[in-house]
């Protein structure tokens, strides 16, 4: 019988490497080491820290490594803190239409397992993309902007799904299995955004458990454990039901295998909330274009889209690093006064500065009509700057850097991948991540990548 949850299940047990299209083939690399990138860099987190000790505590047999801890553990729980450390300091990849951070789930998932199983470059390959193409597909098919306006972190919630697609693919599951799989990852979505009450870590923590309850899911499955086969469609507790309340569940199959989302992903140049991206652009364009410094600035408007007003604006006061990453107002104020945008931008001695502060209160945000029509799908931004000299400038973009729009190619990736892991790993090691990135689909095993990052790494950044 066929069902949309079976159809992508058997979407999952079919994809091959060979069976890809070759601009979805080589993006692979990028997406991998912007993930590793932004997982060295939250290992050193305090969050990623407490993960780290939370899982070494509970032990577990030796499966997979934990990158800089020498230890080896479970793959769920290596999962876990892998997941959590990629989304430790927003710089990784999303989707716009789908609102969703999708690497951090599927790599968590799916290097640990791919360890522990020998799994070769090009089997991981398809599996990452199944990942991909399943977690934005559920989101679409819920209707993002639905589940967003709920109170829900998409990542959180889909992310369960790329999961557990992954393994799925990397276990060689058959359909109904990876169909049960599914319905187990589906129950064990969840994510909210009450985080942006007090700035707290639990949006780092959604991404690792996604990754740990997909790995769960599929294990469990595998050993016969039974899900809702029809667990994105039913009517009566469905993830479409339950989560959104509408949506279309055609987007969920619609042109699989032909029509590759995947493609649709943006990798991030800045450590903010993607929505803030374009914003920040714009302002950039207008600083080096017009020499501007935040005492020639009465006021910046900001034009964006309502969601956004919702979940990234409000008076901007000193709080968390992750308070100033989701705060529109700061990312603007901080990019004009510091022209970049980066992990040294969102230190505490950053985001308490007076004149920053003063800035971002200088900061206002006007839903735009236009940007209604067409966000999530694109996230463009618009800024007016006006100045105690009686200038006005104004900068509109389509899309941000990092995005289809305005992609980032492979050395751009590897150059923010430099700068990212510059305090905690050293230069040999990042020429040698960097070249196993670049011939992923060549490796019989993938072993090198794990096996050079289990050493000892450097100590807490943020």
């Amino acid at each position: 019988m066929s069902s949309p949850t079976l159809d992508i299940a058997h979407f999952i047990n079919r994809i091959t490497f060979d069976a890809l299209p070759e601009n979805l083939r080589s993006i692979i690399n990028k997406f991998l080491l912007d993930a590793v990138g932004c997982g060295l860099y939250g290992a050193t987190t305090r969050s990623g820290r407490i993960l780290a000790e939370h899982v070494m505590d509970k032990g577990g047999r030796e499966e997979a490594s934990l990158w800089g801890r020498g230890w080896r553990g479970p793959a769920e729980s290596v999962g876990l803190c892998l997941g959590t450390w990629m989304h430790a300091y927003e710089l990784d990849d999303y989707h716009s239409g789908a609102k969703l951070h999708v690497g951090v789930p599927v790599f968590a998932a799916a290097i640990p397992l791919a360890e522990f199983l020998g799994s070769d470059g090009k089997t991981f390959t398809a599996a990452v993309v199944a990942g991909y193409e399943t977690s934005i597909r559920a989101s679409l098919a819920a209707g993002s902007l639905n589940i967003r306006n709920r109170g829900f972190h998409i990542t959180g919630l889909c992310g369960t799904f790329g999961a557990a697609a992954a393994a799925c693919r990397l276990l060689e599951l058959d359909p109904e299995t990876t169909a049960n799989a599914l319905g187990l990852a589906g129950t064990q979505s969840a994510g909210l955004f009450a985080f942006n009450s007090d700035g707290s870590e639990t949006k780092r923590f959604h991404g690792g458990r996604a990754a740990q309850s997909g790995l769960m899911a599929a294990d469990l499955a595998s050993r016969g454990f039974t899900g809702p086969k029809q667990v994105f469609e039913y009517g009566d507790g469905g993830f479409i039901s339950a989560f959104s309340g509408s949506g279309d569940i055609s987007l969920l199959t619609e042109e699989l295998g032909s029509r590759w989302e995947m493609l649709n992903t943006s990798i991030k140049p800045y450590c903010c909330c993607g929505s803030t991206h374009s914003t920040i652009d714009a302002i950039l364009e207008l600083r080096e274009k017009h020499n501007l410094r935040p005492e020639d600035v009465d006021e910046i408007e900001i034009f964006n889209h309502s969601v956004v007003e919702k979940q990234c604006s409000w008076k901007y006061e000193p709080s968390t690093t992750l308070s100033a990453q989701m705060n529109i107002e700061y990312c603007a104020a901080i990019s004009l006064a510091d022209g970049a945008a980066g992990p040294a931008q969102f230190s505490e001695e950053r985001f308490s500065d007076s004149e920053v502060v003063a800035l971002a209160h200088r900061a206002r945000f006007t839903v735009d009509p236009e940007i209604e029509k067409i966000y999530p799908h694109q996230f463009p931004g618009k800024v007016i700057v006006r100045t105690r000299g009686g200038q006005t400038y104004t900068s509109y973009r389509p899309g941000p850097k990092g995005s289809p729009l305005n992609p980032m190619g492979f050395d751009d990736i590897a150059e923010k991948f430099r700068w990212v892991t510059g305090n905690v790993i050293d230069s040999g090691t990042q020429t040698h991540l960097i070249e196993v990135a670049q011939k992923i689909d060549q490796m019989e095993s993938m072993e090198p990548l794990p096996g050079r990052l289990a050493a000892p790494i450097q100590a807490s950044q943020a």
